[in-house]
């Protein structure tokens, strides 16, 4: 089966590569494909692929706010053109996405189809890239995720232990509740998405959802960091992130592509960074 991931060089780029090893996949890196240039992502017929996993997007959400025109060239106009590749070559699409296209404010878990409310510029160009994908294509699959990290990368996990090392005490959200996905299982879901043949908008995270004070706390206690951490209920920033949005995942379950805890995926990333 021939493969294009894009994002390759990011956190699930480099674990969809490692998931999907044995079919050799062509992996373009942000700097190897600009998925904003039409003409360079339809280029890419010539290699026909079969499946696309599309990971590359702008995730820097405070960076969209002050950006929108960038934002929604990569996140939406990207997204199109992916789409229409996948148009052309008749290939299966994977369009990794985001819980940031709901406002939190339901007090219930999130289904699939339920109504979205983007709150930023980010989400919003985020389900801009949905609307592509489900217009444009009849094969694919939607997967939204949360809080994602991986090892190697630039992640909320690492930052809390960075900031433990030079903090007497830190300072987290209680206000702000996800689900904490740790990229090699989200890559192993989507591996099983893909082999269900089960087309649609899947929820895709770690099970369990927990507010950023009380990750970081688990992150500080799993990692041996004895520091203390008070919750507080507000931290500026230029884009608003959904409040407490937990996921069913009930859908992704009964295709046999569900994800494990939180708590395992915490862990795993602590033992692939060599902290336990």
């Amino acid at each position: 089966m021939k493969i294009l991931i894009t994002g390759a060089g990011g956190q699930l780029g480099r674990a969809l590569q490692d998931r999907f090893a044995e079919h050799r996949p062509l992996a373009l890196t942000h700097n190897e494909l600009d998925i904003g240039d039409r003409g360079a992502v339809l280029d890419l017929a010539s290699e026909a692929p079969e499946v696309i996993l599309h990971a590359a997007a702008m995730t820097n959400v405070d960076g969209c706010e002050r950006d929108p025109e960038a934002a929604y060239r990569i996140n939406a106009l990207g997204t199109q053109n992916l789409a229409l590749l996948a148009q052309r070559c008749d290939a299966v699409m994977l369009y990794v996405s985001t819980d940031y296209v709901y406002d939190g404010k339901k007090g219930s878990p999130y289904w699939e189809g339920d109504q979205t409310n983007p709150l930023s510029v980010y989400a919003s160009s985020k389900l801009a890239g949905e609307w592509y994908v489900e217009h444009l294509l009849s094969r694919f699959y939607i997967a939204r995720t949360a809080w994602v990290y991986g090892p190697g990368g630039n992640n909320f996990p690492k930052k809390i232990l960075a900031l433990a090392e030079t903090n007497p005490r830190l300072s987290v959200v209680t206000t702000e509740s996800g689900h904490p996905t740790y990229t090699p299982h989200l890559a192993d879901g989507i591996y099983r998405l893909l082999e269900s043949g089960a087309y649609g908008r899947y929820h895709l995270v770690n099970e369990g959802s927990v507010s950023r004070y009380e990750f970081a706390c688990a992150i500080l206690a799993a990692a041996g960091r004895e520091v203390p951490v008070d919750p507080i209920d507000h931290y500026p920033r230029p884009a608003m992130p959904p409040a407490h949005v937990t996921l069913s995942t009930y859908a992704a379950r009964a295709v046999g592509a569900s994800l494990p805890s939180w708590q395992e995926g915490l862990l795993g990333w602590l033992a692939a960074e060599g902290i336990i």
